[in-house]
Formats: C-alpha cells, structure tokens, sequence
C-alpha cells in the first residue's frame, strides 16, 4: 500500500504518536511524517506510507501555512503558553490595526530567527530542549527562513490581546519565535497562543481525514481509499516525460544524458504517461547528466 495519507492532526499527540498510529492501523512499518507538529498544535499532517516514504524530504521541504494567535503582555520560557511566564507587562494601549499590520509586513521575506530553547534543534549531539531541561544555556544557531505572506486577521479576541494572523513560510520557521519577535516589535513581551497548519505544500485542510475516518476505513479494510497519489505530494517539482524504452532504464536507476533544452529546476520528476518513475537531479559531477535520488518500483 503506497500513498499519502492527508491527517488532521489532533491535539494533545506528538507527530511521533501519530506515525505509531498509523503503523498500527495499516499494519506496516513503513510510515513517515512530513514535519513535525508539537502536542499543542493542530492540522494538517501528511503521513507517508510505503513507496512515499521516499518522498518525505521532498514534501518537508515545501512551504507550510499557518493561522497563529499570539498574546501581548507575557512571555514564557518555552514562547507558547505551556511554558512558566517569564516576563510580564501590561498592555495599555493595544496596537491599532495600521501598527500590526505594519509590523507584520516588516517580517515579509528572508528573516533570521533563533530558535528556542524548548526545540528540538541539535547543538553538539543534544537537542536545546535537553539542555533546557537541565537549566544550561548554550548558544543557539541562527537559521535563516523566508515568509512567502503574512496578514492580520482582525477578531474580537482583540480585547484579550491576542493578534491572530495567517502566514505562509518555509521549511524551519518557527511560529512560536515568529510570534515572539512580532510582540518585541510592537512593544510587549508575547507568546503563541494557538497554531493552526492550514497547508503543506499542496495538501490543504480540506483534503485531510482525522482518526475517527481513518480507523472506520480500516476496520472496513478500505484504508487505502483515503490515500493520495505520491505525486500529489511533489507538485512543486517539474516534471520530464520518458518514453517507455527510457522508462526501463530509469527504474532501472540508470544516469541519463540531460534532454535538450533542459529548463527545470533540480530536483524534478521523471514520468511515464501518469506514472511515477522517480525523482532525479542533475548530476552534481556533470552537467550533461542526470542520476537519480529516488526510483520507485512497479
């Protein structure tokens, strides 16, 4: 069984629990996500089954949207509101529409963050929350990342000085230092409140099923309805076609001289009518070549 199963993942479950799940329920251990989601957050989550497996760098490293809400006036340790508060500050005067949208548009495009210590970002063999956990401060790397679109989304949460917004934005960003940065920006400490992921690259909420659907389905021994064509999630790939005697070599994992008038972006898709073959790249050692990264088998 190949595919992409499109999760809504609930909260209160680790991304982790979610593949042991889902290993569980369509009885195989070859399960992946796509990006890890924390406890508290919720959305979608595509998990790879089988063959997609091979796709998992490929759908991580798409662009993510996210509704968030942050609170002005306190900080916490971990930038989300499961953390103890670590600054206060009471907000006279909420920003007016004009300043938050001001300051949101100042954070379009590449930006550097630091991530926070609560994360799972490895700094000499250890994950920061490691050495949170154990109160020692190291120095954390700084990470460049890109928010492609950012916008206010006026609610009347207002008066609880929570600012709700929608970003959509790269591989690695943080939301929580995101919503952080934005409160630093308008003058108060501020943490995440609630996150939402709307999007990963083209699997949207509407696509996705949550646990109650996929345990009927497969109690029914209909599970593999609910999955997406691996290619749903390479959209953002280019495609080249191969005919049927290319195709042999292809799965065949062979290198290829690169087709004339080559004008796509590496890596890309190698297909045979509707037929996934593989995912392929120009070879890093020849110009005039391309070898494969991926080969998917019949």
């Amino acid at each position: 069984m190949d595919g992409i199963l499109p999760l809504w993942k609930p909260k209160g479950m680790t991304s982790h629990d979610c593949v042991m799940k889902v290993r569980r329920l369509y009885k195989t251990k070859k399960v992946g996500h796509t990006g890890t989601l924390d406890p508290e957050v919720e959305g979608v989550l595509p998990i790879c089954i089988g063959q997609a497996t091979k796709i998992v760098q490929f759908l991580t490293d798409t662009k993510k949207e996210y509704i968030a809400e942050l609170k002005l006036g306190t900080s916490t340790e971990t930038e989300d509101d499961q953390g103890a508060i670590i600054e206060e500050a009471s907000v006279t005067q909420f920003p007016s529409k004009q300043e938050i949208e001001n300051v949101l548009q100042s954070f379009m495009g590449e930006i550097v963050q630091v991530p926070p210590m609560y994360s799972a970002v490895k700094v000499d063999g250890k994950r920061l929350y490691e050495y949170a956990r154990q109160n020692q401060t190291v120095e954390r790397p700084k990470r460049t990342v890109t928010i492609h679109a950012i916008a206010f989304l006026p609610t009347p949460k207002q008066k609880d000085n929570v600012i709700k917004f929608q970003v959509i934005c790269s591989k690695g960003t943080y939301i929580r230092t995101l919503c952080v940065d934005i409160g630093k920006e308008l003058g108060y400490p501020a943490h995440m409140s609630n996150l939402v992921r709307e999007e990963t690259g083209s699997i949207n909420r509407k696509d996705t099923v949550d646990f109650h659907a996929i345990e009927e389905a497969c109690h029914q021994e209909l599970g593999h309805t609910l999955l997406l064509p691996i290619t749903r999630g390479l959209t953002h790939l280019n495609s080249i076609h191969v005919d049927k005697d290319t195709k042999q070599k292809v799965l065949f994992g062979q290198k290829l001289n690169k087709p004339e008038n080559f004008v796509h972006t590496s890596p890309f898709k190698v297909m045979h009518g509707s037929q996934l073959l593989a995912i392929y790249q120009i070879h890093p050692e020849n110009s005039n070549e391309i070898k494969p990264i991926r080969v998917f088998s019949e």
